[in-house]
């Protein structure tokens, strides 16, 4: 029972997070705002959305593409089309749970591949670590360009004194961690080390991989598509596409990190959006609009494509 109510309140909390961002940002509105919303979705460049959504699509079969290759230092070979029709079931999933597609895809291989799952989320894991080293730089680049903005941005969301606690909180909690794995005889410590032992052999396998400057090339194929799949969006409105350089790359962060701890960014991708756009003088309508729009669009084809693997998986694996 308490697992049960675990589970729901893991799914409702994000999404209702997200209805409360969504109230709060449209109840702050004028009515005549809301209108003006409403008529720079009408107006926008679609052109740009259409252009952003091919690039996204090659982002999605790269990082199909790039798993193959940790796969096979482990001694698997999954089919490509499986491979990539698990990763939009994986994004797809992450709209309810946060990262539980990373869970949905080592599934996914076990059941049409016979890759132990483990094994299959190792490789994730692996992924998620390089991917983390691209965001990282991303933000250091960020910080680089606009240090005084950025820092003015967290602070005025979260008080100096607070982050700081934050961050001593999680260094406490970590440390625990470590000791506890480190020194503890508990049965279940035992049999989460086995476990961790199986990914480490996904982890490892980027390393000593035959193919790791193939992985290479994917992994920056898909944060440079990441990047102007953002970039081209900004040129669907007038009030945004003469953005410099520097504001694209902090917006992209901003929303990056909408995306990567919420689900999917449903209600905080387009109000974190507004706040950061407001900085650079963007009218908070069309950052608003502007966040909405970047959103949905990407949103959209998530569902589209996640749907349509859902559905096609079965049928081009009926063996399984």
């Amino acid at each position: 029972m308490k697992q049960k109510i675990g589970k729901s309140l893991s799914i409702l909390l994000p999404i209702l997070l997200g209805l409360a961002l969504v109230i709060y940002t449209y109840n702050k509105f004028t009515p005549e705002q809301v209108e003006e919303i409403k008529q720079q979705f009408k107006n926008a460049d679609y052109f740009y959305i259409y252009i952003s959504l091919l690039i996204s699509a090659l982002a999605l079969w790269s990082r199909g593409y790039r798993w193959k290759y940790s796969l096979e230092h482990l001694g698997y070979k999954p089919k490509n089309s499986t491979n990539v029709m698990a990763v939009c079931i994986g994004y797809f999933i992450n709209m309810s749970i946060p990262r539980s597609g990373e869970v949905s895809r080592a599934l996914i291989l076990k059941k049409y591949e016979d890759v132990p799952f483990d094994k299959a989320f190792g490789t994730i894991i692996a992924e998620r670590v390089v991917d983390s080293f691209f965001l990282l730089s991303f933000i250091g680049l960020a910080f680089f360009l606009e240090f005084d903005v950025l820092k003015a941005f967290v602070l005025d969301k979260i008080p100096f004194q607070k982050l700081m606690l934050i961050l001593g909180i999680g260094t406490f909690i970590m440390i625990g961690i470590i000791l506890m794995f480190r020194y503890s005889n508990f049965r279940i410590i035992q049999t989460i080390k086995q476990k961790i032992s199986g990914l480490m052999d996904g982890i490892y396998s980027i390393w000593k991989m035959e193919k790791k400057w193939a992985f290479l090339f994917h992994s920056l194929l898909i944060w440079a598509s990441y990047f102007f799949m953002f970039y081209i969006t900004i040129f669907a409105l007038p009030e945004t596409s003469n953005l410099s350089l520097s504001t694209v790359v902090i917006s992209f962060i901003v929303g990056g990190l909408a995306i990567t701890l919420t689900n999917s960014g449903f209600g905080a991708y387009p109000f974190l959006m507004a706040e950061i756009l407001l900085l650079y003088n963007v009218p908070e309508t069309s950052g608003t609009a502007f966040g909405w729009l970047v959103w949905t669009s990407q949103t959209l084809m998530v569902v589209i494509l996640g749907t349509l693997s859902f559905l096609l998986l079965p049928i081009l694996n009926k063996d399984k």
